[in-house]
């Protein structure tokens, strides 16, 4: 069963939260829980349309009770407020690694979310010395791993198809200009015009361990998830290989949205991961 709702205002449990002076942005950011075990914090990267409670909500009680956690609202999106500037992987990638040099964070762990997967990837990518271990929800690294037709129905969207979601009403609670979510849902389908391949050696050139996570009826394929992690080094054999520092869930009876329902199924998985040793040889 999917997790209850929660309220938009993470920001009555965050131990700290505020706004950074970013390329350009003020970019809100919360600070939940504290560091354990010398253990790096875990960034959190949102989803397109959504902000930390519609995303990550449900996530932060279980994550920041064994470790720090870094929640993170990106450009146009919730607290933080737009700028003239496209919204890009690469330049949303460059503000979360600005965020942490403003936090005095020389390296983290990464969870993000759909558009935030995106994000994930290009800062695994270009900031590969920052990361420690990554964890990516719904993420695919082609076009054509995503289900026929997801982008053509991106582009069909309007402003007033999301009014009454919980994405919208998140917006209206907190976003400093409240009238500019129709540049935001412009900003959103020109990101996915933008959008490119990125090429399979890569994705299988990235050394930080990665979890893979989708819905079984995702926007992403399944196909299109086992053959990503496989480039990530998974798909072994572990009884006999062991098991490779690459992950993979499959939700069932799991969508696209409601995968980040599934708090109570992802939590233990997640902390699982980021816990475990890396293994050596891969």
């Amino acid at each position: 069963m999917a997790d209850s709702a929660i309220s938009f205002n993470t920001a009555e449990h965050a131990t700290r939260a505020g706004y950074a002076p970013v390329n350009g942005l003020q970019m809100y950011y919360e600070i939940h829980g504290a560091g354990r075990d010398n253990a790096p914090p875990l960034v959190l990267i949102h989803g397109a349309f959504s902000g930390i409670a519609t995303s990550f909500g449900g996530f932060l009680p279980g994550l920041s009770a064994s470790r720090q956690v870094i929640a993170v609202e990106f450009q146009a999106h919730a607290r933080t407020a737009d700028i003239d500037r496209p919204l890009r992987g690469e330049l949303l990638a460059d503000d979360i690694a600005a965020l942490l040099d403003h936090l005095g964070v020389d390296q983290a762990d990464v969870c993000g979310y759909s558009l935030g997967a995106d994000v994930a990837l290009h800062f695994a990518l270009k900031f590969p010395h920052r990361l420690r271990k990554q964890v990516l929800i719904s993420a695919s690294y082609t076009l054509a791993g995503l289900h026929p037709g997801m982008l053509e129905g991106t582009e069909m969207l309007e402003p007033e198809m999301l009014h009454g979601s919980p994405f919208h009403d998140e917006y209206l609670a907190l976003a400093p200009d409240v009238d500019a979510f129709p540049a935001l849902v412009e900003k959103i389908k020109d990101y996915d015009r933008a959008a490119q391949d990125y090429p399979a050696d890569a994705i299988r050139g990235i050394e930080a361990p990665t979890m893979l996570v989708i819905g079984d009826s995702d926007i992403v394929q399944p196909e299109h998830a086992v053959e990503m992690f496989r480039l990530v080094g998974g798909g072994v054999m572990g009884d006999i290989a062991g098991l490779p520092n690459a992950r993979l869930a499959i939700l069932p009876g799991t969508t696209h949205v409601t995968v980040m329902h599934r708090a109570a199924w992802l939590v233990p998985m997640m902390e699982e991961f980021l816990a475990a040793p890396v293994s050596e040889g891969e």
